[in-house]
């Protein structure tokens, strides 16, 4: 057995191997150690190995997703070695092998890897979130991005650039990557695979093969790198389900300019899907959805990671949640029947992947049933918003399906199908003739077992059943010698501490004819299953559109409920650069707010080409960040397609969204916390465009005053000048109000703040005009620091402002600098490549002349004459 074991091990390398002995999988060795202690189940041994006792733990295999959901969710991947036949079978293939059958071992096979991203049944998955599997490579500098989920078939290909490449992998969420094993620029975290898998060509190929055309042009246009990550993915999907292949339908390509672009970092600071912590709740995400099936929860977080870019689309999604926005008997109404839905594309899926259940075919038909109840009701209503116009044909169509499968299952199907009785009766002649059978065949065994105690004289006689003797006769002990007799009718089979155990000639006639019947009938509805999972397989493209059908009018009836909630407002959007938020609220803080009983206070916000970057200074906790990021969130709404938190909002389509709020160290990958501000910042500069939204909170704070004071102050300069987007820049420097003296596109505010009778009042108002100081010390006397270390810092802030009053102050002389400008930049670029002339030199090996005709060189280059 440890030969077949060592031998299953080598094939299933760095994966937990989970071997089938019986009732249990085992793990023995380190994958034993490593089981146990994430399970928290006993460390036992069994035999020897190198004169040492060999690990070993095991789970149940009835229980198994239970033990597999833990090990995938910290990180492990197992491969599942099953018995592939039965010790029957075994024996009889050792007989025929010429081998002695008392030592022969059942044959086992890893029939299946079991990975984060290759995931389908229910237990192992998380309902309300969607479980990618992403493979990524690069192709002549341009990386290919190709991501599935296989539990619902969805398959999506994009391309994009080495920078980009980090936010596309955020924004997909996936929970497994796949690169190739030669790639330097492979993800910490990727799954490294033979590069070979990666080929264009064969990326092509399989994905013709998989949809079965010669050409893949009615799919999209696909770029080399986009096949080849799709090669690489399906690679993948080939060796985890060992050559089965899972549902996929075609793949659809994300376009860069279709999607907002949101990097890493901002997606962790606007804590969009999920909270810093990890959590839903807390988060945007967790806030807004009102989704009442799962499809559609995972519908409205993909749409919060990824906002459209173009103005129809998202109008097209408004549309649909005004249209249950305005009508709440009808929103009310929609909502009850999508409530009675059950997860049609995750069913749909177990079923394609051979991995289903009569549950399954059950949710399949009772999904398609209440879809076309959807259809009929909603179809009938006047002046249809154009997006449900094309989503409602999607919801019918199904009637000889939904029909076949509701007369031939039960109301309520079983998980398991080993067991049967997941077939109606009446469907099935033949098989309701063996269920007969078996019936009156136990009514005869109860008949039987009366007949023998009244034959005996034993009342306490009984007919029994178990795996190992099949049907028996059971009598106390004491009264085992009277069946003993040869003349009895009863022939001993076994003899415990308190009782006898007989067969009889009429209980095996019996038995046999229960036995019969009853694995007739368990391989008739297993018939029956493969037929009936086979029409849904082949109707599983057109279910697949009813399910997404289904979950974008649960979305757009969740976004409504939500909006009437909260008094949201339908956004305007526009082409044009603005943003103009009539009494924006953050959706988060103020929901929390509610919770406690306490009131969030509203602010506006009005970017424009005339003032498109607001400097923002106030105190701490005065509600600077909570405005930054409820600007943004109502942006990201909006272009997701939902209403705001406002009373009103006109939005400028935002191609790229930038929050720099907080930061932390990244000590992992050798960076401090102000490493760290000072690589988002780079990102912003580098990428931030006319048409993007930033939004930047206590830039250089992290290095001395000085330092700091230079860095907010130039880039706040760039932003005006070379990014020219709309920008939102919190600051503690009162210096930087002096950039609204050269920079016209810049306009000073502040949070509001009081000082009354020695404490400090916060308003949370964002007003016009400059913030006349921080209030630090008013901050940590709030914050509950000493009152002496708030004394001392009192008067050691009195010295330090009669010094600035002195000597002008820290911005002293920045008036006469000249604006930060692509011209400024040109200048010191020139600058710079003088003093790397000047570095290169050798003036000791110069002659004179050369030395001369160097410096009128040098002088040209300077601009001088």
């Amino acid at each position: 057995m440890m030969e077949q074991y060592h031998a299953l091990k080598r094939e299933a390398g760095e994966c937990l191997l989970f071997y089938r002995m019986g009732d249990f999988f085992e793990l023995f060795f380190d994958d034993a150690k490593v089981a146990a202690g994430v399970l928290d189940i006993a460390l036992t041994s069994r035999g020897e190995s190198g004169g040492e006792s060999v690990p070993m733990c095991g789970v149940p295999v009835h229980s198994a997703d239970g033990y597999l959901a833990r090990l995938i969710r910290a990180g492990h991947r197992v491969a599942i070695a099953e018995q592939v036949e039965t010790p029957d079978e075994a024996k009889a293939r050792a007989k025929a092998e010429g081998k002695p059958s008392s030592k022969v071992l059942v044959a086992r096979q890893i029939i299946r890897f079991v990975t984060a991203g290759t995931l389908t049944e229910d237990a192992l998955l998380e309902p309300r979130r969607a479980n990618r599997l992403a493979a990524v490579c690069d192709v002549r500098g341009r990386m290919g991005i190709a991501a599935c989920d296989i539990s619902t078939g969805r398959m999506e290909l994009e391309e994009a650039d080495a920078g980009g490449l980090s936010a596309a992998l955020s924004r997909l969420g996936a929970s497994e990557i796949v690169a190739p094993e030669d790639w330097a620029m492979a993800p910490d975290e990727a799954t490294l695979r033979p590069a070979s898998d990666f080929a264009s060509e064969r990326g092509r190929k399989r994905l013709q093969d998989l949809h079965g055309v010669s050409t893949l042009d009615a799919f999209g246009d696909f770029s080399r790198a986009m096949l080849a990550a799709a090669g690489g993915l399906l690679a993948y999907l080939e060796h985890a389900g060992r050559g089965a292949m899972p549902f996929l339908l075609p793949p659809t390509v994300n376009a860069s300019d279709a999607l907002m672009a949101i990097d890493e970092a901002s997606r962790t600071s606007l804590e969009i899907t999920a909270t810093q912590a990890g959590a839903r709740a807390g988060s945007l995400l967790g806030t807004v959805d009102r989704c009442v099936t799962s499809a559609g929860a995972r519908l409205l977080a993909e749409d919060l990671s990824a906002p459209l870019a173009r103005k129809p689309a998202i109008d097209g999604r408004l549309a649909l949640v005004r249209f249950f926005h305005e009508d709440p008997i009808l929103r009310s109404d929609t909502r009850e029947a999508l409530r009675a839905i059950p997860d049609i594309a995750r069913a749909l899926a177990r079923l394609v992947a051979d991995r289903g259940s009569p549950r399954d075919l059950g949710q399949v038909r009772d999904g398609l049933a209440q879809a076309r109840m959807l259809h009929a009701s909603l179809s009938r209503l006047p002046d249809l918003p154009a997006l449900l116009t094309e989503l409602l044909p999607r919801l019918t169509g199904h009637a000889g399906l939904v029909d076949e499968l509701g007369r031939a299952l039960v109301p309520s199907p079983p998980t398991e199908r080993s067991n049967g009785g997941f077939i109606a009766e009446g469907y099935d002649a033949a098989l309701d003739s063996l269920r007969e059978t078996s019936g009156n065949a136990r009514r005869a065994i109860a008949a039987l077992e009366a007949g023998y105690r009244k034959e005996t004289g034993v009342s306490s006689l009984k007919i029994k059943h178990n795996g190992v003797l099949g049907y028996f006769i059971e009598v106390p002990a004491r009264h085992g010698d009277a069946l003993m007799a040869p003349d009895s009718g009863f022939t001993h089979r076994q003899t415990m501490a308190n009782a006898v155990r007989f067969n009889s000639l009429h209980l095996h006639e019996e038995a046999n004819r229960i036995a019969e019947a009853g694995g007739r009938a368990l391989a008739a509805e297993e018939a029956h299953f493969e037929s009936l999972a086979q029409l849904v397989v082949e109707a599983r493209e057109a279910i697949a559109r009813t399910a997404d059908g289904l979950a974008r009018i649960d979305v757009a009836a969740g976004l409504a409920e939500r909006a009437a909630e909260g008094d949201w407002c339908a956004p305007q959007i526009e082409d044009a650069p603005c943003l103009d938020i009539v009494a924006g609220r953050h959706p988060v803080v103020e929901a929390a707010l509610a919770k406690a009983g306490e009131r969030f206070v509203p602010n506006d916000c009005g970017l424009d080409d005339t003032g498109r970057l607001w400097l923002i200074g106030g105190p701490n906790m005065g509600g600077k960040s909570t405005f930054l990021r409820a600007n943004a969130l109502i942006v990201l709404l909006a272009q997701a397609g939902s209403y705001v938190p406002a009373q009103s909002a006109r939005i400028g389509l935002v191609d790229r969204l930038f929050s720099r709020v907080g930061a932390s160290d990244n000590l992992a990958r050798g960076r401090s916390t102000f490493m760290v501000e000072m690589v988002e910042t780079a990102a912003i500069l580098a990428q931030a465009t006319p048409r993007s939204f930033v939004i930047l909170d206590e830039v250089g704070r992290g290095t001395s005053t000085y330092d700091g004071l230079a860095l907010a102050w130039a880039v706040a300069e760039a932003i005006h000048e070379q990014n020219r987007c709309r920008c939102l820049f919190a600051t503690h420097y009162h210096e930087l109000a002096r950039l609204a003296e050269t920079c016209e596109a810049l306009s000073l505010h502040h949070v509001r703040a009081r000082e009354w009778q020695g404490d400090l009042v916060l308003l949370h108002e964002v007003s016009e005009g400059p913030a006349d100081r921080s209030y630090g010390l008013a901050v940590a006397k709030l914050a509950g620091v000493p009152a002496g270390v708030v004394d001392r810092a009192s008067a050691v802030l009195a010295k330090l402002e009669r010094g600035r009053e002195e000597t002008g102050g820290l911005a002293a002389g920045l008036g006469d600098l000249p604006l930060f400008s692509a011209a400024f930049q040109a200048e010191e670029d020139a600058c710079d490549t003088l003093r790397e002339k000047l570095s290169a030199l050798d003036i000791d090996a110069l002659s004179p002349r050369e030395a001369l005709d160097m410096l009128y060189e040098l002088k040209r280059e300077a601009g001088e004459s």
